[in-house]
């Protein structure tokens, strides 16, 4: 570009992007015909543009809405005052529950891990949910939820699923409700959990109050996990209508049925391979193997619990798969006394160990034996047990089985056994103790204390004239 035409398309620019009038011609002479730029004149344009976009700016704020007045309202001075957030509350969670819904739009196939994230954290501050569902199993459900729309007017009937509302009102057609998985015979009676009683973590948070009375607003739930066949289509129990055009998020029941299944199924295969790898079952079939998988339940015990004592018959047959117990047999024992008297008391004897993957209890549940040991956790111990009741209602056949290949917990130690382990304990004890008695007495000859040199300096530090006589390198 020529440079006697630089000045004006400069200018044409700022006058046509400031949307300013031009200046006077008086105050550009010649620009024309200037082959110089006039600085001055520039920043002067410059410095009207700048002022009339402070103008706009301004004008666009006064435009604005005027943001609700809370000095009168109540409700907002007592959740300041205890900390909370006001009413309205942050941006923040409002994006969090429309990205949210987006997402539950998407087919369960079409979300990524992150959007799968969101709405397993999304789940977990439900009340209903967490209350009921291990972390893990509300993650997996999580994958699989889905959004529905339902307009105003319609009934919901929430047998086939769990049901909760993320958008609009609702109200139960009956204020009975069972609980979200029904384990028990037992029927709770609650009404339908509202956003008043909401809890959530400290990244997400609902400000909102929905759900007024027996109104189910944002939040709320309905409906059950449980596939219940005897259920009536057309039920009451768990329907709602709606007031108005509801989002419902809805787990499917069929989900969690699939989910409790393949659980039950891993946790089958995990007490066969347990219980064939005890020494007693390491010859059984495995259709009997699965016969006592049946009834065989988890328990864990603390360390130093006493499962049972000597004399006692044990409740259960347990089956150890993280842990050890220690066994002990009990002996009368002589206890020496100040008065050179000696007393009979009864001592316990430490004999050995159950490790994992070994069994006890089944000769004295079957025939009513008591056990002839006593047995104590060493540590945390997780075991499967199947208690005495179940076990007599195994088929006779496998009972018979059992009683075949079984025995008696350390049954094969004998009375002499027993003293003869009590006897090298105590010798082993009062040689201990002779020869520390001994190396002390001798320690102690002369004053000679061990850990303490006989002579005592109190120098804070090396002394000059012994500083001379260390050898450095």
């Amino acid at each position: 570009m020529p440079m006697s035409s630089l000045p004006a398309a400069i200018l044409s620019h700022m006058i046509a992007v400031s949307n300013v009038p031009p200046p006077p011609l008086r105050s550009i002479p010649n620009l024309q015909k200037s082959k110089n730029i006039d600085y001055g004149e520039l920043n002067a344009l410059c410095h009207m543009r700048g002022k009339q976009h402070r103008i706009r700016a301004k004008d666009t704020e006064e435009s604005k809405p005027p943001q609700p007045d809370d000095s009168h309202n109540i409700a907002i001075h007592v959740k300041k005052a205890r900390g909370g957030r006001t009413l309205y509350g942050p941006k923040k969670y409002e994006e969090t529950v429309v990205q949210f819904m987006a997402i539950l739009k998407k087919l369960p196939i079409h979300r990524t891990p992150f959007e799968h994230n969101i709405v397993w954290k999304m789940l977990k501050t439900i009340p209903d949910l967490t209350s009921q569902l291990l972390d893990e199993h509300l993650k997996i459900l999580s994958k699989n939820v889905i959004s529905e729309t339902w307009i105003k007017g319609s009934t919901v009937i929430g047998n086939d699923g769990f049901y909760i509302i993320l958008k609009g009102l609702a109200r139960p057609q009956t204020q009975i409700y069972k609980n979200l998985i029904e384990e028990h015979d037992s029927t709770t009676s609650f009404i339908p959990q509202s956003f008043h009683s909401f809890v959530f973590s400290e990244d997400i948070r609902n400000p909102l109050l929905t759900g007024v009375g027996h109104t189910l607003g944002q939040w709320s739930t309905f409906g059950t996990l449980e596939v219940a066949a005897h259920i009536e289509p057309e039920t009451k129990e768990y329907s709602v209508v709606t007031e108005e055009d509801c989002e419902i998020l809805k787990i499917p029941a069929n989900n969690y049925a699939k989910l409790k299944t393949e659980k039950t199924k891993l946790e089958n295969q995990h007490k066969v391979k347990l219980i064939h790898k005890c020494p007693y079952y390491v010859e059984w079939p495995t259709l009997s193997i699965y016969e006592l998988v049946t009834f065989t339940k988890w328990k864990k015990f603390p360390p130093g619990h006493v499962i049972v004592e000597t004399g006692n018959i044990i409740s259960f047959v347990a089956y150890i798969n993280s842990g050890y117990c220690k066994i002990y047999r009990n002996i009368i024992g002589f206890s020496k006394l100040q008065s050179r008297k000696v007393k009979k008391i009864q001592k316990h004897v430490y004999m050995g160990r159950l490790n994992e993957k070994e069994s006890f209890g089944e000769i004295s549940v079957l025939l009513h034996i008591p056990f002839t040991c006593t047995i104590v956790t060493g540590e945390d111990v997780e075991m499967a047990i199947i208690e005495d009741k179940d076990l007599h209602a195994l088929d006779p056949v496998t009972k018979q089985l059992m009683l075949q290949t079984a025995k008696p917990t350390f049954g094969h130690l004998s009375d002499e056994d027993v003293k003869k382990e009590y006897l090298q304990k105590e010798q082993k004890r009062e040689w201990k103790s002779f020869k520390d008695t001994t190396v002390k007495n001798s320690l102690y000859h002369n004053g000679i204390i061990p850990g303490f040199g006989k002579w005592d300096h109190s120098y804070s530090s090396i002394r000059r004239h012994l500083k001379d006589t260390l050898v450095s390198y």
